[in-house]
C-alpha cells in the first residue's frame, strides 16, 4: 500500500466556498452572490459572504496545510477578483491576493494548483446569457489569458473547469446550482459544449501565455455506472447513464468527438446539436497534460421507461452512504481509474477531489471524531494504490475538502472538512481524519497491518 516517490498528498478548496469578503479588493458579483439571494435556492437562506473568511485567514490555512504535511493545494481563483466585469478591466488588487497565497505555499513547500473555474461566473456575464452565451467562451480565453501571465511565475499546475457536468445540468437542466436556470435537456447539452469549447479556447491561451513547464489540463466529476443485472435492458441503461456522466466529457476532450450513441440519442430526444460548429472538435480536443478527477461515488442503474431521463433508475443502495446519501463505492474509483486506461490511454491522471460528508460534531473535549471519514478516505487511498499497482499513471491525491466550507446549495448544513470550521467563531479545528491523512502522508502509504476499518 505505499504510493511512489514523488506522489503528490492534497487537499482541495475552492474560492466562492471558502474565502468570503465579496465586496472587498475589488470583487466583482458572481452568479452564486445572486442565487444566494432567490429564496428558497440554498438551505437556510446560507450565502458565501464569509464563508470560511479565507481572505483574510490564509495565512493561518496554509500553517494548517504545512502542519498536515501536503505537498500540493488546490485553490480556484474567482473570475470576479480578476475581472470584475467579465473582461476588459483588470482588478491589480484581485491577483495580488492570489500571488501572496502562492508565494506562501511555496515557501512552505506545497506546489500550488489553481483551477480557473469553479462555478463563480461573474453577473455581468450571466446577464448577457451565461454560458448559453457562446462568446462567454472567448471571455474565459481572455480571463485565462490574464491571469496565466500574472501569476504562470509561481503556479505550476492549471486547471480550465471544475466539472462541467454539473455546470451544465446541474446549473441549466435542473436549476438547482447558480444561475439556476430550469431549461431542459438541451440548454444543458449546448451549455456542457460552451464549457466543453472555453476550456479548449483557453488551453490554447494557456500555452500562449504561460512559462515553458507549466502544465495544463480539465477536472471531470466521473463515477463508475454498473448494470443492476445482465438483462440487455439494464445493460443498455447502463450504458446511457455513462454515456451521459463520462463519456460526453472524457470523449470531446481525449478523442475529439462526441460519443456517437450520445449524438444518436440526444438527437432523437431533443433535436439536432445546431450548437456545435465546425471546428468546435478539434478547439476541445486540445492536448492537455493531466485529467483531474472528482470521485465520490458510483451508481447502479436499471432500466425504467418513465425514469426520470434516460429510460432508467438508480438501485437503492446497498452499501453505506454518506450525510448526503451518497453511496461509499471504493470499489468503483479503482474500476474507474484502470477504466481510463484502458480506453483512453496513459495520459497522467490526478485525482482532484475525493471526500465524503458526515455529521461531525465538536466534542466537549475540543475534539471532532469522525470516524466514518477515516474509513471512507482509507479504503479509497487503497483502491488508488490498488490502480497504480494496476498501471496505472496516477500522480496525485487531493483529498476534499481541506475545511468545512459553503457546500452549495446545502449551505453550510453538510461538512467535507478534515478541518472542522466552527462558523460562529470561525475557529478551525483538525479532526481525526486530519491525523489520520498527515500519518498516511509520512508513510507514504497505508499501514498494511490495517490502520482503517
Amino acid at each position: 500500500m505505499q504510493f511512489p516517490p514523488g506522489f503528490l498528498w492534497g487537499s482541495a478548496t475552492s474560492a466562492y466556498q471558502v474565502e468570503g469578503a465579496v465586496r472587498e479588493g475589488g470583487r466583482g458579483e458572481s452568479i452564486w452572490d445572486r442565487f444566494c439571494r432567490e429564496p428558497g435556492k440554498v438551505k437556510d437562506g446560507d450565502h458565501g459572504d464569509v464563508a470560511c473568511d479565507h481572505y483574510h485567514r490564509w495565512e493561518d490555512d496554509v500553517a494548517l496545510m504545512a502542519d498536515l504535511g501536503l505537498s500540493a493545494y488546490r485553490f480556484s481563483i474567482a473570475w470576479p477578483r480578476v475581472l470584475p466585469e467579465g473582461s476588459g478591466r483588470v482588478n491589480q488588487a484581485g491577483l495580488d491576493y492570489y500571488r501572496r497565497l502562492a508565494e506562501k505555499l511555496l515557501a512552505r513547500g506545497i506546489r500550488p494548483a489553481a483551477t480557473l473555474y469553479h462555478w463563480d461566473l461573474p453577473q455581468v456575464l450571466q446577464d448577457k446569457g451565461g454560458w448559453t452565451n457562446r462568446e462567454t467562451a472567448d471571455r474565459f480565453a481572455e480571463f485565462t489569458s490574464v491571469t496565466v501571465r500574472a501569476l504562470g511565475d509561481l503556479i505550476p499546475d492549471w486547471i480550465t473547469h471544475n466539472e462541467p457536468w454539473v455546470v451544465a445540468f446541474v446549473g441549466h437542466t435542473w436549476g438547482s446550482h447558480a444561475p439556476g436556470i430550469r431549461g431542459g435537456w438541451w440548454t444543458g447539452l449546448q451549455v456542457a459544449h460552451h464549457v466543453l469549447l472555453s476550456h479548449g479556447m483557453g488551453v490554447q491561451a494557456f500555452r500562449a501565455a504561460a512559462p515553458a513547464g507549466a502544465k495544463v489540463g480539465v477536472v471531470l466529476n466521473l463515477g463508475s455506472t454498473y448494470a443492476a443485472s445482465d438483462s440487455p435492458a439494464d445493460v443498455a441503461a447502463a450504458r446511457r447513464q455513462d454515456g451521459f456522466a463520462n463519456r460526453w466529457f472524457l470523449d470531446p476532450v481525449l478523442r475529439g468527438a462526441y460519443p456517437a450513441d450520445m449524438v444518436s440519442y440526444y438527437e432523437e430526444k431533443f433535436g439536432p446539436l445546431s450548437f456545435v460548429q465546425p471546428g468546435d472538435l478539434a478547439t476541445i480536443a486540445q492536448p492537455i497534460d493531466f485529467l483531474g478527477i472528482n470521485y465520490y461515488s458510483s451508481a447502479t442503474v436499471m432500466a425504467k421507461p418513465d425514469g426520470d431521463y434516460f429510460e432508467l433508475a438508480f438501485a437503492p443502495a446497498t452499501r453505506p452512504v454518506t450525510a448526503l446519501n451518497w453511496e461509499v463505492v471504493p470499489e468503483g474509483l479503482f474500476d474507474l481509474l484502470v477504466r481510463i486506461k484502458r480506453e483512453y490511454g496513459e495520459i497522467p491522471l490526478y485525482i482532484t477531489e475525493n471526500g465524503a460528508a458526515y455529521n461531525d460534531v465538536l466534542g466537549t473535549d475540543g475534539k471532532v471524531a469522525d470516524s466514518e471519514r477515516v474509513a471512507y478516505l482509507g479504503q479509497h487511498f487503497a483502491a488508488a494504490a490498488r490502480a497504480i499497482a494496476a498501471g496505472v499513471n496516477l500522480k496525485g491525491y487531493y483529498v476534499w475538502s481541506l475545511m468545512d466550507n459553503f457546500e452549495w446549495a446545502e449551505g453550510y448544513s453538510k461538512r467535507f472538512g478534515i478541518v472542522y470550521t466552527d462558523y460562529p467563531t470561525l475557529r478551525r479545528v483538525p479532526k481525526e481524519s486530519y491525523y489520520f491523512y498527515r500519518d498516511v502522508i509520512r508513510r507514504g502509504g497505508l499501514d498494511s497491518g490495517g490502520v482503517f476499518p
